[in-house]
């Protein structure tokens, strides 16, 4: 079966290999601000997910200070002048503020010739107009790829860890921002509590059938952290996690329902092992990707071999 993994498309894309910088844009969320709510999503830590980002600094110290920790991966007879990046703005809602000063930061950012794309991590309900207005005139200059949390596409779900915004809203946002040109990744969660194995499939078939074609997907597991609601109830009532072995089988069936078209940005989540409360296996990320890489070859040999007969 065909499928599009990030570090192949890069190399079609742009040539080469291309890292992400993750950086800080100083924005909140409307789910901590009282807008929507005031603890955020139960999951959701109290960096927004942005702990490995650099410190929020002028903008090129920020990027000098995210180089650091990528340039080890080039290979070595790429020389610093020709690395090329993501600026890939992580944290928190990087849509919901002053669309003047963020406007400068990101362009900033795209006028910097060693970076490719502008990765913007935001939520559906942070897209106004002027938003959108904004990132199709960055669209021009740099490919931006607007990244959504969406999750699940259960209500259910989505109330219990107070995500703060409809499946409605989502779908909204993803029109108008295909609409505009934009390219569009959307995160999901294996393993959210209550959820069994055909809710997260529907989810995956939901996704399949958008149009136009989702041009992007993250998939990571449930992990639990301290400091955060989750993590708190976790602590005093321990409740079911997804196995490595489930969590892999999960991720290659979710995959095998996508079109081919839309690019596999990421199978595998890494959480911060400071915070990290549950699942131990998650910390091992080189095992959860070889496993699911090894299940993918599997089961295409087994399709093929199906298919000879």
């Amino acid at each position: 079966m065909s499928r599009r993994f990030l570090s192949d498309y890069l190399r079609e894309v742009y040539a080469g290999k291309v890292y992400r910088l993750s950086l800080s844009s100083g924005c909140s969320c409307p789910n901590r601000d009282g807008t929507c709510g005031t603890g955020g999503c139960s999951f959701c830590s109290a960096g927004g997910s942005g702990e490995f980002a650099a410190p929020n600094l002028p903008l090129r110290e920020q990027i000098r200070f995210a180089k650091l920790r990528v340039d080890s991966k080039f290979p070595k007879n790429i020389p610093e002048r020709d690395r090329r990046y993501i600026a890939y703005f992580q944290s928190f809602s990087n849509t919901y503020g002053d669309p003047e000063r963020l406007g400068v930061l990101y362009r900033e950012a795209i006028s910097l010739p060693e970076i490719l794309v502008l990765s913007l991590g935001t939520r559906p309900d942070c897209l106004p107009e002027e938003w959108i207005f904004l990132l199709a005139s960055l669209n021009e200059q740099k490919d931006v790829w607007v990244e959504l949390g969406l999750q699940t596409i259960h209500e259910r779900t989505a109330e219990a860890f107070h995500r703060g915004y409809t499946l409605s809203v989502f779908l909204d946002a993803y029109r108008r921002l295909k609409e505009a040109g934009l390219s569009v990744i959307v995160h999901v969660i294996l393993g959210l509590p209550g959820e069994t194995e055909r809710d997260m499939l529907e989810t995956a078939r939901f996704l399949a059938s958008l149009t136009p074609v989702l041009d992007g997907i993250k998939i990571q597991e449930l992990s639990v952290l301290s400091g955060t609601e989750m993590g708190r109830g976790y602590q005093k009532a321990p409740f079911p996690l997804l196995s490595l072995e489930r969590y892999t089988d999960l991720v290659v069936d979710f995959l095998d329902l996508l079109p081919p078209e839309t690019v596999i940005h990421r199978v595998t989540g890494d959480p911060p092992r400071s915070l990290l409360l549950a699942p131990d296996w998650c910390t091992d990320k080189r095992r959860v990707l070889n496993t699911i890489h090894r299940k993918i070859r599997e089961r295409d040999k087994a399709s093929l071999e199906e298919g000879s007969r």
